[in-house]
């Protein structure tokens, strides 16, 4: 079976429509997003609802959906502190989805173990133990076993930090970052995301690295018009640091 394995859509249609063009053209048979589809991005709406609409795939939540699906003052306080932009683009958002995309947020496993041809999987978002734990490029290997320390699935998927990566442990366990779908912090703006090739308990990992029209996701993205939104179209242009 091939899965294609998506995660931090963070509302780009334009990368989704890329991504899904690609994940069709390799014969993918099932999608697995591993959540923030929503958050900081040119068109949260749309995007929740071609996910919605997906009943084949298996989603997972991203830190992202949760706090859009627990919008309140105490989320906002956290994010004004911290990434006041990211609070200005939560706020907008909420004002454009309604509460049906948000209980579909609200609703969603934070993490899930599956079974596939034979192999065990777990889906995470940003870690096995925390939503918005990064694993990151160079990290030393005995850090990241102690990040999936108690787990005990052979082939572990992550996101969240926008950047993909891979691991092998000593544990015979498979880390893998499959980057992001609607952010890239790559060197090169493009969609990147993961395809599995499952068959009789073993697997095989690729990246995918697509192009997209960054150009108009950038253009709608600056015209959402909260303060910030500038910044954060410049960033599907040119890839910076992840928070601002």
């Amino acid at each position: 079976m091939r899965i294609a394995v998506l995660s931090d859509i963070h509302a780009n249609a334009q990368a989704l429509e890329a991504v899904m063009g690609d994940v069709v053209s390799q014969g993918c048979e099932h999608v697995f997003c591993l959540g923030d589809i929503a958050l900081a991005g040119p068109q949260p709406k749309e995007v929740i609802e071609y996910v919605m609409a997906q009943n084949t795939w298996t989603v997972i939540q991203g830190n992202t959906d949760k706090m859009i699906a627990q919008f309140g003052p105490e989320v906002m306080e956290f994010l004004d502190a911290q990434y006041p932009i990211m609070a200005n683009a939560m706020a907008d958002d909420v004002s454009i989805i309604d509460d049906s995309h948000r209980a579909f947020l609200a609703q969603l496993p934070p993490i899930l173990s599956l079974d596939v041809e034979g192999c065990t999987v777990l889906l995470t978002h940003g870690s096995p133990r925390a939503n918005n734990e990064d694993i990151l490029p160079g990290m030393p290997l005995e850090y990241v076993e102690e990040i999936i320390q108690g787990t005990s699935e052979k082939l572990i998927l992550c996101g969240h930090t926008h950047v993909p990566c891979g691991y092998q442990t000593n544990t015979n366990q498979t880390v893998v970052n499959v980057g992001s779908v609607g952010r890239p912090m790559t060197k090169e703006p493009k969609v990147c995301y993961a395809i599995i090739d499952f068959s009789q308990g073993s697997f095989e990992v690729r990246h995918r690295f697509v192009d997209y029209d960054n150009v108009l996701a950038a253009q709608i993205m600056s015209q959402r018009g909260f303060e910030g939104a500038d910044k954060l179209a410049e960033l599907l242009l040119n890839p910076g640091q992840r928070h601002v």
